[in-house]
């Protein structure tokens, strides 16, 4: 499987400056192709100064584990019932007061596992193997947790304790969804499926289609309005009823072209957004689409590649492109509005709307703030000490008035700006 290695420009010429070095070293040369790998490198790290409106400031932090490390992730902490909730990639799963960083329960789930697994799944606990944890969601007072190693679980949401578990053929990379007392579950072998909250029964299964080469990731699925909406690796939206899994509609929103596999991806990799009856996504090879929720009908398109995230506030649509530039368009029509290309090749999460602004973190533990209107970069800051093993890898979460975001070291910041 191809795996998405788009934003992490930087890990890579920092991993070919070291074998540069140990090659300088035995050769006592050096050539200009390392030179310029080291000035690009250099350029990428160096921010360009701003006229910073406001200083926001860390208010709490929390260490919940080991992190993602360096591994692809998509696992971003959720608020629900008053209770922050955030895993680590190994299998700690913890809940926090908001405001103040406390845990109020922490499980871990190599315990767990060894309590109700198979006993072939016990022994891989027991051999030290990670719970490689994908995504974890909230709802009807419940915590769902799924796995790359096919793992489902529910725990009690105030408790921590487990109530019930599953497993399924394949991996888990993006948070589960639930609506109307089912849970979505979609998996890296293109099935996806539909659980009884509360008991884990499997209500229903849908097999999709997995081309030969697809990014290292999934469409988190939406659950709403009786439909469970994803985005899949063939470049479509498909809606399925909530009930029985029987697929209502799917549109193709990009189409393969070009010689080779890699060439011809179409993931739509991110979750789909709905707002006011309409979706929203965006494909990894190039095109950007709002759809009638109703009926599947395309309402308009345009071209813009991502693997992250979209989001809305109002009127507004924002876009962080496979390069690290920020667009805002007009959702009703898809027009650009205005695009920010300062923080280009910085691996930039997701944008999350925040009052007048728009927070993105950066693969160098960067927040960055950017006012709605114009465009402009007016305030940042380090949470995460300038090294890649405390990089922002997905998209700081709104709670209140604060932004709480994760490194990939495992590390919970609360942010506050000044009102």
């Amino acid at each position: 499987m191809f795996h998405n290695t788009c934003g992490r420009k930087g890990r890579f010429a920092r991993t070919i400056g070291m074998a540069l070095a140990v090659s300088i070293t035995l050769s006592g040369c050096t050539t200009v192709s390392d030179w310029f790998a080291d000035e690009e490198e250099l350029e990428i790290r160096r921010l360009k100064p701003i006229d910073a409106q406001f200083t926001p400031a860390v208010s709490w932090e929390r260490d919940i584990g080991d992190g993602v490390e360096h591994y692809f992730s998509r696992l971003r902490p959720v608020y629900a019932y008053d209770t922050l909730y955030a895993a680590d990639r190994h299998g700690v799963v913890v809940a926090m007061e908001p405001a103040t960083g406390k845990v109020l329960w922490e499980k871990d789930f190599a315990q767990f596992r060894s309590e109700s697994m198979l006993s072939a799944v016990t022994n891989l606990w027991q051999s030290g193997e990670t719970a490689r944890i994908g995504g974890i969601s909230v709802a009807d007072r419940l915590v769902f947790i799924g796995t790359e190693n096919g793992y489902v679980a529910a725990l009690d949401a105030q408790t921590g304790e487990l109530v019930w578990d599953t497993s399924v053929p394949g991996e888990v990379l993006a948070a589960p969804a639930a609506d109307e007392g089912i849970l979505v579950v979609n998996t890296g072998a293109g099935s996806l499926f539909g659980f009884n909250t509360r008991t884990g029964e499997q209500l229903w299964r849908h097999e999709g289609d997995t081309p030969p080469l697809t990014l290292r990731g999934i469409s988190g699925p939406i659950a709403s309005n009786g439909g469970a909406i994803i985005g899949t690796p063939t470049g479509k939206i498909q809606v399925n009823l909530i009930d029985t899994g029987v697929l209502a509609w799917e549109t193709v929103i990009a189409t393969p072209s070009g010689a080779t596999e890699l060439e011809r991806i179409v993931d739509i990799d991110t979750t789909p957004v709905l707002f006011g009856g309409t979706i929203y996504t965006v494909s990894y090879n190039g095109t950007l689409a709002a759809v009638e929720l109703r009926t599947g009908r395309v309402i308009w398109k345009r071209e813009y590649s991502s693997y992250r995230n979209l989001n809305i506030d109002g009127n507004k649509i924002f876009v962080v492109d496979n390069n690290s530039n920020v667009y805002a368009l007009d959702r009703r029509n898809g027009v650009e509005l205005w695009s920010q290309s300062g923080l280009k090749q910085r691996s930039l999460t997701a944008a999350t709307p925040m009052g007048d602004y728009i927070v993105v973190g950066d693969n160098w533990g960067f927040l960055h703030w950017i006012e709605q209107e114009s465009g402009t970069i007016v305030a940042r800051l380090d949470v995460g000490g300038d090294d890649e093993d405390d990089a922002i890898f997905d998209a700081p979460l709104k709670v209140d008035d604060m932004l709480i975001t994760i490194t990939r070291s495992g590390v919970v910041v609360a942010v506050t700006t000044p009102n």
